[in-house]
C-alpha cells in the first residue's frame, strides 16, 4: 500500500464519501491508526478546518489523538487514532434500544464532552450517534466526539463575548436530532448541542423518535414535517414511559437564553441521581459488551471486553489489548 507522512502504510480502506476516504495504516512499530485522504482540489476542504480543531481540542477526554499533518502532492493527510463503531453502529448491534443504564451512562459521557467542546468556544451543530465513536481496547469505556465539520466559533476566546443572534438561518446538521430553535432558522448556541443530545437519549431509549420515517417529497419539505411534528410534540408525550428525568432535560435545555451558560453539573446530575436510584452498579459495561448476536468484526472485541467486564465485577479474569475494530466513518448527512 501507499505510504503517507513517511512512516505509515495504508492497508485497507474504512470508508469514503465527499471529504475523500478514511483507512486503516499501520507503522513500523506495528501500531494501527486511521488515516484520512482529502483531495486537494475539492471544492469545499473540511479536512484543514478539522485537523485546525482537532489540534485546538487536543488532550481533552474523549477526543481523538492527531499523530500526523500535512499537504502531500494531490492528498491533505491526517493520521490519527484509530476508534471502534459509533454509537449508531453499537445501536443496531443491540437490536435498535438500549438499556436504561446505558443510556444512563452515555447521558454523563456525551454532556462531558460537550462541555469540553464548549469550553473550547466551539459549538458542534451535528450531534447525532454516528458522531460519537467508541474506543478500542483499554479505551472501550470511553466515549469519543468526531465530525467538527459543521462546528463554529460561538464566542470570543479572548474576550470570551458571545456571537450575534440571527434569525432566518437555513437547517445546519441533521434534521431527526436538530432542535427546535434550528430548524425555525435561529443562529444555534449551546443551548441547541444540548437539546440535540436529550433526542439521542430518547431514541437510543426508546428505539426511535415520532418525527423518523415521515413520507414526504423534497428535502425541505421533509424538514418541514419533521419541525411540525417537534412543535406539536409535547416532551412529556416524547418522553412517555421514561422516568421524568428525560423530559426534565429537554425543558431545561429549550429554556436556556441564546447565549446562557448552561449548567453542565446540574444536567449530568440529573442523569448520575437517577442512575444511583435506580441502584446501577458502577462496573463501566455497557449492553454491547454482552451483546448475544454480533457480527463477525465484533466477535473478539467483544469477547475480551466481556472478560473486562467479568474482571471488573470480580467474576473472570482480566484481559489484555482488545482486537480489531471498525471505524465508523463519518456521514455526510
Amino acid at each position: 500500500g501507499r505510504t503517507v507522512g513517511g512512516r505509515w502504510v495504508l492497508e485497507r480502506m474504512l470508508g469514503s464519501g465527499s471529504f475523500g476516504q478514511i483507512y486503516v495504516a499501520r507503522d513500523a512499530r506495528g501500531g494501527e491508526v486511521a488515516v484520512k485522504l482529502e483531495v486537494r482540489e475539492t471544492k469545499h476542504p473540511q479536512l484543514v478546518y478539522e485537523a485546525k480543531l482537532l489540534k485546538h481540542l487536543q488532550g481533552a477526554a474523549g477526543i481523538a489523538a492527531v499523530y500526523h499533518y500535512e499537504a502531500e502532492a494531490d492528498f491533505t493527510v491526517m493520521v490519527m487514532e484509530l476508534m471502534g463503531p459509533s454509537l449508531e453502529d453499537v445501536f443496531n448491534l443491540c437490536h435498535r434500544r438500549l438499556s436504561l443504564k446505558s443510556t444512563l451512562m452515555l447521558a454523563d459521557q456525551l454532556l462531558q464532552r460537550i462541555e469540553c467542546f464548549h469550553g473550547r468556544h466551539y459549538i458542534h451543530r451535528d450531534i447525532k450517534p454516528d458522531n460519537f465513536l467508541v474506543g478500542r481496547g483499554q479505551r472501550s469505556s470511553t466515549v469519543y466526539i468526531i465530525d467538527f465539520g459543521l462546528a463554529k466559533k460561538y464566542r470570543n476566546p479572548t474576550t470570551l463575548e458571545h456571537g450575534p443572534y440571527r434569525e432566518n438561518k437555513n437547517l445546519t446538521g441533521t434534521a431527526r436530532y436538530a432542535s427546535l430553535n434550528a430548524h425555525l432558522g435561529l443562529e444555534q448556541s449551546r443551548r441547541d448541542d444540548l437539546e440535540a443530545i436529550g433526542f439521542v437519549l430518547v431514541y437510543f431509549v426508546k428505539g426511535s423518535l415520532p418525527w423518523q420515517g415521515i413520507k414526504v417529497q423534497g428535502r425541505q419539505d421533509k424538514y418541514g414535517a419533521i419541525m411540525e411534528r417537534k412543535l406539536s410534540t409535547p416532551f412529556g408525550e416524547l418522553c412517555q414511559g421514561l422516568p421524568g428525568e428525560f423530559a426534565a432535560f429537554l425543558e431545561y435545555a429549550r429554556g436556556l437564553r441564546f447565549d446562557e451558560d448552561p449548567d453542565y453539573r446540574y444536567a449530568r446530575w440529573l442523569f448520575q441521581d437517577l442512575y444511583r436510584r435506580e441502584g446501577y452498579g458502577n462496573d463501566g459495561c455497557f449492553d454491547w459488551n454482552t451483546v448475544k448476536s454480533r457480527p463477525q468484526w465484533q466477535v473478539e472485541e467483544l469477547r475480551q471486553e466481556r472478560r473486562r467486564c467479568m474482571a471488573a465485577q470480580g467474576s473472570g479474569p482480566p484481559t489484555s489489548r482488545a482486537g480489531d475494530v471498525v471505524l465508523s466513518v463519518p456521514s455526510e448527512s
